[in-house]
């Protein structure tokens, strides 16, 4: 595919009134960390792999649990508030002007992300609680598998590809117990 059919391509279901701020918005973000294809960063996503990180120590070291309780889920532009990143004012700003195209399933996305690692603490709680070590393990690397997915997701929205994980998948993670 050439240049011209990825622009085409990348635009494509950009609402007309959306389009010319997008446009000057990705100008806008050209040679930051920012993607000048949906204006949205991956340092966010660190917000997330904390999580993870956390959760799979919890099979060897179960206090973990309690500082894995106490990670509370961000907005985007609450990380970046918060954060180090190099273009974070920058980051927050272009993030009012991300195309509905990418941005609904962006959201969508860490929505989901947020239950699973909400589930994912509760069923951990439970296989402690059991103290059942083999389903906590068990339990851990599938969630942690299921984050990972989500997260590879959400990478590839912020890197244009507006492709999701199906509400029906999320919900059979979310039901097994």
């Amino acid at each position: 595919m050439d240049e011209n059919e990825q622009e085409s391509q990348l635009i494509a279901g950009i609402p007309p009134d959306e389009l010319a701020d997008f446009q000057e918005w990705r100008r806008r973000v050209q040679g930051t960390n920012i993607s000048d294809r949906t204006l949205l960063a991956t340092d966010y996503l660190n917000h997330f792999n904390e999580i993870v990180m956390l959760i799979e120590m919890i099979p060897d070291m179960p206090e973990m649990l309690e500082d894995c309780y106490a990670w509370e889920p961000k907005s985007y532009q609450e990380h970046f508030r918060g954060s180090g990143f190099s273009d974070r004012a920058l980051a927050v700003e272009a993030y009012e002007h991300v195309p509905s195209k990418f941005r609904r399933p962006f959201e969508d996305t860490i929505q989901q992300m947020n239950q699973v690692v909400r589930h994912t603490l509760e069923r951990m709680s439970g296989d402690l609680e059991n103290a059942d070590p083999d389903r906590l393990r068990a339990d851990c690397r599938q969630s942690v598998e299921m984050i990972h997915r989500i997260i590879q997701v959400a990478n590839g929205i912020i890197h244009g590809t507006a492709h999701v994980m199906e509400q029906d998948e999320i919900d059979l993670y979310l039901g097994s117990a």
